[in-house]
């Protein structure tokens, strides 16, 4: 939500009513969408926001490292603006340290999609195309760049998915198999060349077109 359509009043944990696969959801399809991906501070962790603050401040509130006094962020008695403390957004419930310890955190899992991000060069330097597939609600878009080929699928909707598509001549690698570089779940197409997957309501794949060899193929060009 924009306020005199640039400022940001909103945050998007609390736009999103904490859910954690919409909210997966909309970082992946961020980090796989052309051009550079942008992360306010305090959204890897899943912050709130402030609507009793005037304007852009309901989104500018101090970062939440820990529990200690004012969330860690200052020693000074009375912060330019007030830490959030109460509710599911709160600094005693919502910090950094606390998600750090949680492997299955949303700072932890930020932190690997990150990486990955950074892993798959592809989606930054390569031209992309679009899948085209008959499942409404689901968005496959396919990138290569150096003889290599990453592909991502995206369930906009609420409701489980089966999406069945073909790669095209332009797919660099092995067409035939598709590894899944966020879980263990690969794909392997039919005798006549077609992938069938199953996605979950809100789900993505992110996959690397033929085996994980793609540094030896890498072309200069």
């Amino acid at each position: 939500m924009q306020l005199y359509q640039r400022g940001i009043r909103r945050r998007l944990t609390p736009m999103l009513k904490g859910d954690r696969r919409r909210l997966e959801l909309a970082y992946s399809l961020m980090m796989t969408l052309p051009g550079t991906p942008v992360i306010r501070y305090g959204d890897e962790i899943g912050m709130g926001d402030d609507l009793r603050l005037p304007e852009r401040n309901c989104a500018r509130t101090p970062m939440q490292w820990s529990t200690e006094p004012n969330a860690g962020f200052t020693s000074h008695s009375k912060p330019v603006l007030p830490i959030i403390s109460d509710g599911p957004y709160g600094f005693r419930q919502l910090n950094v340290a606390a998600q750090r310890r949680d492997p299955d955190s949303f700072l932890n899992w930020m932190e690997r999609l990150i990486r990955m991000r950074k892993e798959v060069p592809e989606i930054g330097w390569g031209d992309f195309s679009f899948v085209p597939i008959r499942t409404p609600g689901v968005l496959v878009m396919e990138y290569t760049w150096r003889n290599n080929s990453v592909l991502c699928i995206h369930n906009l909707v609420a409701e489980p998915r089966e999406v069945r598509f073909r790669l095209t001549a332009r797919s660099a690698g092995d067409r035939g198999l598709l590894i899944n570089l966020l879980a263990g779940e690969h794909s392997k197409a039919d005798e006549n060349g077609r992938h069938c997957i199953d996605i979950e309501p809100y789900g993505y794949r992110w996959y690397r077109v033929g085996g994980l060899d793609y540094l030896l193929r890498r072309s200069d060009v």
